[in-house]
This record gives structure tokens, C-alpha cells and sequence, in this order.
């Protein structure tokens, strides 16, 4: 019980943070007014809806730093640049278990992957 609490805890600051952000900005990206990226605020959407769920993966440390990672880019990544821009090795294993990390976040609605192997936040499955 205290796990799933600080989990909630982590989960809860991490959105602070995110919408203390506010709206990304994209460069050449247009899926947002006026040019601009997703809104914080649907990324935040996002890990309330997951962690009202009780979506332990995605309220993990490990994908709270993707998740805020993607949140505070707004880029389109592949798995070896988000590896790198995480600080971890870039070999083979870490970038398929990174794979299948965003693969997971596609599935959630938290990300889109928009070309083979290139991932972004995009909340159209969660109706945003």
C-alpha cells in the first residue's frame, strides 16, 4: 500500500510540474493552435487517467521520466534518442526495452507513434 501511495505522490508532482510548463511549443509542428504542441494539460489528463485506473506502468518512475520527457519536448523521438536524452546506453537491449516502454505509452494514448519507430504525445485516444 505505502508502494502504490508514493507512486500517486510521484504521479501527482510530476503533473504539477508538467502544467507549470504550459503549452509546448513544436518547432515546424502543427497540431496544436497556432503551431503550438499538445497542451501540458493533456499529458497531465493522461496520468490522472492512468493513475485513476491504477495503471502501475505507466505511474512508474521509469515511465514518468518518458512521459515528462515527451511532455517538455514536444519532439518526435525514436527509442535511441530517448534513451540518450534519458542518460542511459544506447546499446540494442536498452533501446528495444525502450521500445517496448513507448510502445506501452502508445497503447495508453499517451504517445503516437506517428512513423515505424518514431513516437510522440498525442492524446486522440484518450478523446482529447
Amino acid at each position: 500500500m505505502e508502494v502504490e501511495l508514493s507512486r500517486l505522490q510521484i504521479t501527482r508532482e510530476t503533473v504539477r510540474a508538467v502544467l507549470v510548463e504550459g503549452p509546448l511549443a513544436v518547432a515546424g509542428d502543427s497540431d496544436g493552435p497556432a503551431g503550438r504542441g499538445p497542451e501540458a494539460g493533456d499529458v497531465a489528463a493522461a496520468l490522472l487517467a492512468a493513475e485513476a485506473v491504477g495503471d502501475v506502468a505507466v505511474m512508474s518512475p521509469d515511465y514518468q521520466r518518458i512521459i515528462a520527457l515527451f511532455a517538455t519536448t514536444g519532439a518526435a523521438m525514436r527509442c535511441r534518442e530517448v534513451c540518450a536524452q534519458l542518460g542511459l546506453e544506447t546499446e540494442a537491449r536498452h533501446v528495444e526495452g525502450m521500445r517496448a516502454k513507448l510502445k506501452r505509452l502508445v497503447e495508453q494514448g499517451i504517445l503516437a507513434e506517428t512513423a515505424p519507430g518514431l513516437f510522440k504525445v498525442d492524446g486522440r485516444k484518450q478523446g482529447w
